[in-house]
């Protein structure tokens, strides 16, 4: 792996996905994000003896599902800048016996990675975390063969997951920080604008793109929409303000409520597939 992604690729993404309180916390939101993997795994089309590289792996769930349709001669390569939650992946790789996988930390931004040249690239919402998009995506092409499949779910606008509590929230938090020259502003929603998605594959020298909307409705237990306590502590609500905020949460959410432990939320994302030029 190239040693180039250290340094300033990504460091908002990656201090954050090596904070070890949000990475205590995140499989509680893998319920959430569990919502994309049947629509992904379908558009992926994987096959037995394929070569998975699978971006933004977290803590492998998904991975290890693409590396059961593969089984048992294919191989899946999940990468992540987060040492922990690529950690928590190996141990569920081990603990479920899945053999044809493996996880390494890296940044498919600018990391060349082992395993390579894949037959597909893949990701379930971990590509919306780059601050170079366009050199990102070209750099995953370079990791794939010829005519190579890419598909990913990335998450649409915010205003079509009323789940995420960001602009619940807008007062009692710091806005987020703004890109520097040459950089794209990343989190969550970052790749929500379909025509640009479009056009950064584009550019990045991907073919034959396409962006399908997918919408529709998940039931979450409670802890995983994000609003208990130290969540709320984690994105910055003061003590001073956290009763206030807390409260306001609470009434924003009750919205979604289908019993005691349980909301159903609205759940919108896309599902961009692409071909690497022969």
């Amino acid at each position: 792996m190239s040693s180039t992604s250290q340094g300033a690729v990504n460091e908002v993404e990656r201090r954050r996905w090596n904070d070890e309180q949000w990475t205590d916390t995140w499989p509680k939101r893998e319920e959430l994000t569990n919502a994309a993997t049947g629509p992904l795994l379908d558009a992926l089309l994987l096959q037995d003896g394929e070569r998975v590289l699978d971006v933004g792996s977290g803590a492998g769930a998904t991975t290890l599902a693409a590396a059961r349709r593969t089984a048992p001669s294919g191989l899946v390569v999940g990468v992540d800048v987060s040492v922990a939650l690529t950690e928590l992946a190996r141990r569920r790789a081990e603990a479920e016996q899945v053999a044809n996988v493996r996880f390494l930390v890296a940044d498919a931004q600018v990391d060349r990675i082992e395993g390579g040249l894949f037959d597909v690239a893949m990701s379930q919402f971990g590509v919306m975390f780059f601050d170079e998009p366009t050199t990102a995506f070209a750099n995953i092409r370079e990791n794939v063969a010829r005519g190579a499949r890419l598909c990913f779910a990335s998450w649409l606008p915010v205003s079509e997951n009323p789940w995420f509590l960001g602009p619940v929230l807008r007062d009692f938090v710091d806005p987020p920080p703004q890109p520097g020259p040459g950089k794209h502003a990343t989190g969550p929603f970052a790749l929500g604008d379909l025509d640009e998605v479009a056009e950064i594959l584009t550019a990045a020298g991907w073919a034959e793109v396409h962006c399908a909307p997918v919408r529709s409705r998940t039931v979450v237990s409670r802890d995983a929409i994000g609003g208990d306590d130290g969540q709320l502590r984690f994105v910055g609500v003061s003590d001073e303000q956290f009763d206030q905020a807390h409260a306001l949460v609470g009434e924003y959410l009750r919205q979604f409520l289908v019993d005691e432990t349980h909301y159903e939320v609205p759940t919108s994302f896309s599902i961009v597939t692409a071909r690497a030029p022969d």
